[in-house]
């Protein structure tokens, strides 16, 4: 009866820690929390992140005028290798990967095979056969799966390397000063290995801000000694931590999407219309239909040959200077045409901007007359505000020095 007892209790007080248990904690937390002032934080894919750590107007700015570090650690990383890797991956993604030279990086998405985006990500080539897939949700039983037959070998190492992005005008030179020499042949998409202390750690000129930057990527044995040298080196370049509201910020002004904000993933769908091809979301510049087969092909391009797409993501532009996130997009005010996905006021291009999708034939063939319905608090009561909007080119903002090579020394 006691030992029942006991039990029992030792059940409750596993459950009860079990709640109470705090996120994981990146290889770069330690230095997070010792700039954190508003105690800010969210859950990035279990793990604890910053939402913001001091101010998220000034971190934005960070972005767009000096020096951003940014904690991607949590983002998902898997290494696969192997004598069919390359073949595995072209079957995978929609992307031809024997376009992808060694250390060079490439953007693609991936589908099921009724053609409906499962995610998308950046694909690292680091050797003839050895990749390393980035992206947002977790994919490893649906990898496996789709590995069957190929002598190819998939593990995730997202506890394993860490990873910090480095963005804004003064990024390089900030690298420069931390001792990488050789970081300015470094092109967009091109990836490097530098010295770092018994190591190396891998550099990338890639980034989701839309600006000049980069990515490092380093065991977690030496994360907290790859942090102190770039920080080090950043102070004269008033170098500053940030949270991804800043970073969503900018990512907005570069016209990118992110995974179950803009789009809903295939296996993260509840209703069916829900999910979204390539080319509903943006996406149809990846898709090479030149390549040997690949996951959703023959969907994919039977829903163009017969002009079956349902839906369009849009760049908007919206009259006034309150943000439309989660706006109802209307056609002359009265029909229904979609949804804003993400909306800011721009701080660099001085506009009111959206990403939205919308329901054909709007955004396709009916194109003007777009209306947002916004609800603005004002006074502790709700106004709505219809708002003519109109269809825009995405980037809504284009930097130069986002491909400028070599970089400069803003």
């Amino acid at each position: 009866m006691n030992a029942m007892t006991k039990s029992a209790a030792e059940l409750r007080r596993a459950a009860r820690n079990h709640i109470l248990a705090p996120r994981l904690e990146s290889p770069f937390h330690d230095r997070l929390m010792a700039l954190s002032e508003v105690n800010d934080w969210y859950n990035w894919a279990g793990y604890k992140a910053p939402h913001a750590l001091f101010d998220g107007e000034l971190e934005y700015f960070a972005i767009r005028s000096t020096a951003a570090l940014f904690d991607i650690s949590p983002m998902v990383k898997y290494r696969i290798a192997g004598p069919d890797a390359e073949r595995y991956l072209n079957r995978l993604t929609l992307r031809d990967v024997r376009k992808l030279g060694v250390n060079r990086v490439h953007y693609t998405a991936w589908c099921d095979d009724h053609g409906h985006v499962l995610d998308d990500g950046t694909l690292f080539r680091l050797g003839k056969n050895e990749f390393r897939l980035c992206c947002q949700e977790r994919h490893l039983p649906w990898l496996l799966d789709s590995a069957f037959g190929f002598a190819v070998d998939i593990h995730e190492e997202t506890e394993e390397i860490a990873g910090l992005a480095l963005q804004g005008p003064t990024s390089y030179a900030v690298l420069r000063d931390a001792g990488f020499a050789g970081v300015e042949q470094l092109k967009p998409f091109h990836i490097g290995a530098f010295p770092h202390e018994d190591g190396d750690v891998t550099i990338s000129r890639t980034g989701f801000t839309g600006d000049l930057g980069y990515e490092l990527f380093v065991p977690r044995a030496r994360a907290l000694s790859l942090w102190d040298r770039v920080w080090r080196a950043g102070a004269p370049h008033t170098i500053r931590a940030i949270g991804y509201g800043a970073l969503n910020q900018a990512r907005i002004e570069a016209g990118f999407i992110v995974a179950n904000t803009d789009f809903v993933t295939a296996e993260g769908a509840l209703r069916a219309d829900r999910v979204r091809m390539p080319d509903e979301i943006g996406l149809d510049w990846l898709v090479d239909p030149d390549k040997p087969n690949f996951n959703g092909r023959r969907a994919i391009l039977d829903a163009r040959r017969n002009q079956s797409l349902k839906h369009i993501l849009v760049g908007l532009e919206i009259e006034g200077n309150i943000p439309a996130e989660h706006a109802i997009v209307y056609h002359r005010q009265k029909h229904e045409a979609g949804l804003v996905t993400a909306a800011i006021w721009s701080p660099t291009a001085k506009r009111n901007i959206a990403i939205a999708s919308l329901e054909r034939p709007y955004g396709s063939k009916f194109t003007e007359d777009l209306w947002v319905e916004i609800y603005a608090m004002r006074e502790l009561k709700y106004q709505k505000l219809m708002k003519r909007a109109k269809i825009v080119p995405r980037p809504f903002v284009r930097l130069a020095r986002r491909t400028a090579s070599p970089p400069g020394l803003t």
